[in-house]
Parts: structure tokens; C-alpha cells; sequence
């Protein structure tokens, strides 16, 4: 009975559904889990430029700048493609570690996954 409050407590402090909806919590919490983290490419940065998440999410960064940009891992372990204005790249981060990356196109852009 604990496990189950501290699942409907997780849920509400998510904004999910705790009961009524037609769908467990648990199921409500999958899906939480299992959306997409997002990142915005605007005015030259990636926002937010950190984040953390757990293993298994995917990341997607949408390019909103006017102008090219790309996503590439310090370590090579994830590349885009040349992203235009509203072209999105998703890579799903599988294991623990900090994953620093950078536009390729203009270095000083930078951002940092932290997977948990």
C-alpha cells in the first residue's frame, strides 16, 4: 500500500492522473516517461543548454533559429544532420554519463545531457 501512495504522489506532483481516467497510474507513468525531452535551438543556443534525464529517453532538439544548425556529440556518439528552421534530430540516451555536445557549424554552441 506505501509503494502504491508514493506512485499517486509521484503521479500528482507530475500532473498526471492518480485514478479516474481509464488508465493506471503506472501506465500513466510509462507514457510520462516515454515522452520526448525537449531542446530548442534558438538565437544561437541550445535551451535549456543542461539537462538530466533518466536512461532510456529520448531527446529531441527542434531547430527555431532562422539559420542551419547540427548536434554532435563530443564523443562522436551522436550526429544530426543539417537541421533548417523547424527540423528536429531525437537520439535515445541508453546508458548513465554526461554527454557533452556542440553545432558543428558554430562551435561555440554547446550543451550537456546528464542521464541517471
Amino acid at each position: 500500500m506505501k509503494y502504491k501512495l508514493c506512485i499517486i504522489a509521484l503521479a500528482i506532483s507530475l500532473g498526471l492522473p492518480a485514478t479516474g481516467s481509464g488508465q493506471s497510474t503506472a501506465t500513466a507513468l510509462q507514457e510520462a516517461k516515454a515522452a520526448p525531452v525537449e531542446v530548442k535551438i534558438d538565437n544561437f543556443s541550445f535551451s535549456p543548454a543542461t539537462i538530466t534525464v533518466p536512461a532510456g529517453t529520448t531527446v529531441r532538439w527542434t531547430n527555431r533559429d532562422d539559420i542551419p544548425h547540427t548536434v554532435v556529440s563530443d564523443k562522436e556518439i551522436f550526429k544530426s544532420k543539417t537541421l533548417d528552421t523547424d527540423d528536429q534530430f531525437s537520439y535515445t540516451f541508453t546508458k548513465p554519463g554526461t554527454y557533452d555536445y556542440f553545432c558543428s557549424i558554430h562551435p561555440k554552441m554547446t550543451g550537456k545531457v546528464v542521464v541517471q
